[in-house]
């Protein structure tokens, strides 16, 4: 393997309630605070980290990089629910009605998808 993600990185005008955010949809911890930024790890300590970076102009136009997410351990419904209660927003960025995913945006208006299928029924489907 040549090279290893390190680290995911999410520009924030406000990075505090983006990095709140963010550790709680992933139950992640905060591993490190400040000027600089804020990281996120896994409670294994997992890479890739996740930095949330202050910067000073706001997002204008949809993101070039995302974060797909799966729900492995809950119904896409409970989960999907559980993010709107977080406070993600979902939005439209062109997504067609027969997607198989729904598109939400973290407080600074960052888009991240929430995949339908879990990793069972994608083990399922590859193994007939």
């Amino acid at each position: 393997m040549p090279v290893r993600i390190s680290c995911v990185c999410i520009d924030a005008v406000e990075p505090r309630p983006v990095a709140d955010f963010w550790a709680a949809v992933l139950g992640w911890e905060v591993v490190e605070d400040s000027d600089e930024g804020i990281s996120l790890a896994s409670p294994g300590r997992d890479l890739p980290t996740l930095d949330i970076l202050p910067v000073p102009e706001a997002k204008q136009v949809k993101n070039r990089l995302h974060l797909d997410l799966r729900a492995d351990e809950a119904s896409f419904d409970a989960e999907a629910e559980r993010l709107d209660s977080l406070g993600a927003r979902r939005v439209d960025i062109g997504q067609g009605p027969d997607v198989t995913w729904v598109v939400f945006a973290d407080p600074e208006g960052n888009e991240f998808c929430l995949l339908r299928r879990t990793i069972q029924e994608i083990a399922r489907s590859t193994s007939t």
